[in-house]
């Protein structure tokens, strides 16, 4: 071999090392991220979800990717979304919303789920115990539907004069049976007598309102569901309107100037839902993996609106509360 084409040899080998090098190295992993509402109105629970990724060792662009589907509360957009993230391979998929579970594991029996969801996983049907999941999901839960007998007794408690509380469900919502059965049993346990409103869709909040004048509803629970999230902005400014005093679980509906929120912290379950996700990139199966349930509650007040309502909250709430916003 001459010495031109000996050079030209070993420099070849030098240029083509490193591309060899990077071509053996594994592919990144990516958790695909599928949510029913959007990425505006669920920015602040992505933040927790990384949170929990981060303290596993995973960081967003270094070591994982994370493909992101919104539904934008169109829970028909789910089961394709679901599916697209098949198709992808993704490595794990986190099913961050309560309607987005049964989607997921529909679409898929092999690759990992982790949910986050407001109901009880066992009734609908995500896994066979909270113990034991078994199968490809697992996940953590908020203190959601259950919250509805206090959200009741908050309300008659600020509003003591109320002979009848009307309660906001979703009839094509995920959650309405137990949502239905809980407040139901709520409204015994508190003894005040609840009349239910249906509304799936924008249209039906001003013949909702209607009722509630006609009946002369002392004050509004709005049942826990997705839609009603990305509709916090409107159910606040429409209770101001109609002057209805109204409580809902997530801090947007008070901070847009509705009466009162009071939930369990759902960004608490989005960072378990980080770290059970962490935890499967890392080799740990979901079957093995306890479904988690976060046991904090957060209380939101709006103290200007409770004055355009003419209520005063007493001091002993107003401790308890985890902001008061003015």
């Amino acid at each position: 071999m001459d010495r031109r084409a000996f050079i030209g040899t070993i420099a070849g080998g030098l240029l083509t090392a490193p591309l060899a090098a990077r071509a053996q190295q594994p592919a990144m992993p990516v958790i695909g991220f599928l949510n029913g509402a959007s990425a505006e109105l669920s920015a602040h629970y992505v933040r927790p979800f990384r949170q929990g990724l981060s303290e596993t060792g995973y960081v967003e662009g270094r070591n994982v990717a994370i493909e992101f589907r919104w539904a934008n509360g169109q829970y028909e957009r789910l089961p394709a979304l679901a599916a697209d993230l098949v198709r992808r391979q993704v490595t794990v998929i986190a099913a961050t919303s309560t309607p987005t579970g049964l989607p997921a594991k529909a679409a898929t029996t092999t690759i990992p789920i982790v949910f986050v969801t407001g109901s009880d996983p066992v009734e609908q049907g995500l896994v066979a115990s909270m113990n034991r999941p078994g199968g490809n999901l697992t996940g953590a839960t908020t203190l959601a539907v259950e919250m509805g007998q206090k959200r009741l007794e908050l309300l008659r408690e600020l509003v003591p004069a109320a002979t009848l509380i009307g309660v906001l469900v979703n009839p094509t919502g995920p959650n309405l049976k137990a949502v239905s059965r809980d407040l139901q049993a709520a409204a015994r346990t508190v003894g005040l007598p609840i009349h239910v409103l249906h509304a799936s869709t924008e249209r039906d909040f001003d013949t909702v309102f209607a009722a509630l004048a006609q009946l002369r509803a002392g004050a509004l629970v709005i049942g826990t569901d997705t839609f009603f999230n990305s509709q916090s902005r409107t159910l606040a400014e429409l209770t101001v309107r109609h002057t209805v005093p109204a409580i809902y679980q997530y801090r947007e509906f008070a901070a847009a100037g509705g009466l009162m929120s009071y939930r369990g912290s759902i960004t608490d379950a989005y960072r378990m839902a980080g770290v059970y996700t962490g935890r499967i990139l890392k080799g740990e199966k979901p079957s093995d993996l306890p479904v988690q349930q976060s046991t904090k509650a957060e209380l939101f007040i709006n103290r200007k609106t409770a004055k355009k309502l003419g209520i005063t909250i007493p001091q002993s709430i107003l401790l308890r509360a985890e902001e008061v916003i003015e």
